[in-house]
């Protein structure tokens, strides 16, 4: 079985990706042990709520030094000790201890074809306005690895969507979202779980 922990800043759109694929058998064998959010208004902890999952907020705001919250994310990522975690939409820096101790068990989803629009000041909105601003006809998503450099991790999977004349960068993330990130987010973690079953 394997144990997930996902971590989340906001909506929760690819929290509840998993959640239904989970529920519905497109992933198997895979439980989610916890949520953590960033910020206690995340509308993602609604979520989770309603699923029955355990969820705790752990936000930057509530320590005095950036050392201490980051201990506290380790602290309790150690507790609940997961084969996975999964950056839903999380946008917060995660801390190099918790990307060493758990190396190669980091795996996060981000809004385009990577290494399109990505690294420090691509996140959220600001990746689909880049690049309708750049006036591409395809972008994506990616779902990747995470290690000690930004959006630089090992490639899991891509997935292209068009980009049609005229759209907003909101209705660009939109489609993204529905069209590659629902999708292959899900794939990845059954693909994950599959393999950790055979071990």
């Amino acid at each position: 079985m394997l144990r997930v922990v996902v971590l989340i800043s906001g909506g929760g759109t690819n929290l509840q990706a998993i959640i239904d694929a989970v529920r519905n058998g497109r992933i198997q064998n895979t439980e989610i042990a916890e949520v953590i959010s960033s910020g206690p208004e995340a509308y993602g902890l609604v979520r989770a709520a309603k699923a029955g999952v355990l969820a705790v907020t752990i936000s930057p705001k509530a320590f005095e030094t950036r050392k201490a919250f980051e201990k506290a994310l380790l602290d309790e990522l150690n507790r609940v000790n997961p084969d996975l975690i999964v950056l839903a939409g999380y946008l917060v820096k995660i801390p190099m201890d918790v990307v060493r101790e758990y190396e190669r068990r980091i795996i996060n989803i981000h809004p385009s074809l990577i290494p399109s629009f990505c690294g420090k000041g691509f996140y959220g909105l600001k990746v689909h306005e880049a690049a309708l601003a750049r006036g591409v006809k395809i972008t994506g998503a990616t779902v990747h690895y995470v290690d000690e450099e930004l959006d630089a991790g090992p490639i899991l999977k891509q997935k292209a969507v068009e980009v049609p004349e005229g759209i907003t960068a909101e209705e660009l993330q939109r489609k993204v979202m529905e069209e590659a990130e629902w999708v292959i987010l899900p794939e990845a973690i059954a693909e994950l779980a599959r393999k950790e079953n055979k071990e």
